[in-house]
């Protein structure tokens, strides 16, 4: 068995697991978990949180004032509480959220790697430089252990140019490296391998669309088992409304109000990236259990307009694929929020789901079919776990090593 810590940067948290992944494993979920925590608001008031089967356990406050020193606060944890099992560490898995067309799979961090990081951060600054501050810490407190990128951008390299060039000038996009990358790879990677495994058909067979749905979200339409469109782009924040992100929107609205706010791109940008999506409508959360259990009238709107984008883009894809056969729901919006599932799924019964809204209803935790037998496109819950992924995949890119 190889143990692995994996390391999961997101915007103003740091999830961290140390996991153990079994020589013979063939898919992630068959990896398990020694430990579950994670560094929740980073730069604001930071606390560690420990989990057990699913749940925070404990709680601790840590000097968390940005990415690097949260890592610092995950690896004092570890060397002080879990000294035994960092002592046997085979490597060290960090997720980086964009990393170009070029890896098809996690890399071994070298100079060459961090620099093709570095030159991505441009285009997810909320992203690639935390997960740099977390390769700094690593390097600084556990030094000769292989450490390895895990690319969110690699599930996607599949998809064709049709899907992946936008339509303007060829040579303006190839010189500036202009077209859609997709993101969340890991995480519909594991949503594509688990459905595979439960439904008993091999990987190379399987016709989905799959839905990672949080603060960030987006689909992917999956042909034979390979990524061949997705909805994020160039950036993390195309696509699908989110959170606090856009999503896509008439490109002309970013001069447009550069004009009458007399705003910067860079403060456009803001705009669009912490201050719209769910939390722009709403006006004060982007929680969707709290939207749910509300009935003022932008709490409503907000939800309609989120599950509504995501109809239309699962409605698009499965119009895309050959023999359509399921749409999967994953991520902690995908996973707990009956209302969202229930308004994605109400227009898809013209694609054969008959819809279980009392299963639905029911589902706030776990796996869950949410169609009826007999029903020619199935609905399904699979929570995504980007943690076993990252080891997963980083044990067997360093078998090829």
């Amino acid at each position: 068995m190889s143990l692995v810590l994996s390391l999961n940067p997101g915007s103003a948290s740091l999830k961290f697991e140390l996991i153990g992944v079994q020589a013979a494993q063939t898919i992630a979920s068959q990896g398990r978990k020694l430990l579950s925590a994670s560094v929740e608001g980073i730069g604001k008031q930071p606390h560690l949180l420990i989990y057990h089967d699913g749940k925070v356990s404990q709680t601790h406050p840590c000097p968390a004032h940005d990415m690097r020193s949260a890592a610092a606060c995950a690896l004092d944890l570890l060397r002080h509480r879990y000294s035994q099992p960092i002592r046997h560490l085979d490597l060290i898995g960090v997720r980086v959220v964009h990393g170009g067309s070029k890896y098809l799979r996690p890399e071994p961090l070298t100079s060459k790697v961090k620099r093709d990081i570095e030159a991505f951060e441009e285009l997810a600054p909320l992203h690639n430089k935390g997960s740099l501050d977390v390769f700094a810490a690593v390097d600084k407190d556990l030094p000769g252990i292989p450490v390895y990128a895990a690319f969110d951008t690699s599930f996607h390299a599949t998809v064709p140019e049709h899907a992946w060039r936008y339509p303007i000038p060829c040579g303006i996009a190839d010189q500036f490296g202009i077209r859609k990358y997709g993101f969340h790879g890991l995480s519909h990677r594991y949503m594509l391998e688990q459905y595979a495994q439960t439904s008993g058909k091999p990987l190379d067979k399987v016709n989905i669309v799959t839905l990672h749905l949080e603060s960030g979200s987006s689909a992917a339409a999956i042909q034979n088992g390979r990524s061949i469109d997705t909805t994020m782009g160039l950036t993390p924040l195309g696509g699908l409304m989110m959170g606090t992100r856009s999503g896509s929107i008439d490109p002309a609205i970013v001069p447009l109000l550069m004009r009458k706010l007399g705003a910067s791109a860079g403060m456009v940008m803001h705009i669009l990236n912490q201050r719209s999506g769910l939390l722009g409508i709403a006006g004060d959360t982007f929680d969707t259990r709290d939207l749910a259990s509300r009935i003022d009238d932008a709490a409503q709107l907000a939800l309609k307009m989120f599950a509504y984008r995501i109809r239309l883009a699962v409605g698009g894809y499965l119009a895309a694929l050959e023999k359509p056969e399921a749409v999967i729901f994953g991520g902690g919006i995908g996973e707990n929020t009956p209302t969202v599932r229930e308004q994605v799924c109400r227009g898809l019964s013209t694609f054969g789901l008959d819809f279980d809204e009392g299963i639905n209803l029911l589902s706030t935790s776990g796996p869950a079919c949410l169609s009826l037998p007999g029903s020619r496109l199935q609905a399904h819950v699979i929570p995504s776990d980007e943690g076993l992924q990252i080891a997963h995949e980083c044990v067997a890119a360093s078998a090829l090593e």
